[in-house]
């Protein structure tokens, strides 16, 4: 595990998805981001950016495929404001043959810092069986194309320890 989360402007480098203003309707009592759209606008960002790897949002219907979510590790760096603006940004850390772990940061794109870190594990799953399976080749091809590209950043993003392939 690295020591420190990796700066606004190298995770700003990554491709931003959702990709708006924190709406009035998203506070909470305490005068900021409601914990449970943290966890969303992270998850609909990760949705949008695994278009890019051959996984369609409407996979389960057209293709019988889905992911599911296995595990999530989340840190809370810095609140987030009504009004503030924010965007998704997902780095892939590895794959196994029916498994993917991603760190996914929410950046407060207002005052340039990463406010929210989700890493997950999603596994692919075959909705006949419901049950796991492998991944397609093509999408496992296009995932492992990505996590060779975002290895040549330069900087690894803070793994939790507490989730992992297997």
């Amino acid at each position: 595990m690295t020591t420190s989360q990796p700066s606004y402007e190298q995770v700003a480098a990554l491709p931003a998805y959702c990709q708006q203003s924190i709406p009035v309707a998203f506070e909470d009592f305490n005068g900021h981001l409601n914990v449970r759209h943290y966890l969303g606008i992270a998850s609909e960002g990760l949705d949008e950016s695994l278009i890019e790897v051959g996984i369609p949002m409407n996979w389960p219907a057209a293709g019988g495929q889905a992911v599911f979510s296995a595990e999530h590790h989340l840190t809370y760096l810095s609140e987030l404001r009504t009004g503030d603006k924010i965007s998704v940004r997902v780095r892939f850390v590895g794959r196994s043959a029916r498994a993917a772990h991603v760190v996914v940061y929410l950046l407060d794109d207002s005052h340039e810092s990463v406010s929210y870190v989700m890493e997950e594990i999603f596994l692919h799953m075959d909705m006949d069986t419901r049950k796991t399976s492998d991944w397609p080749d093509d999408v496992a091809g296009a995932m492992d194309k990505r996590i060779a590209e975002e290895k040549e950043l330069g900087w690894a993003p803070e793994l939790s320890g507490s989730v992992a392939l297997r």
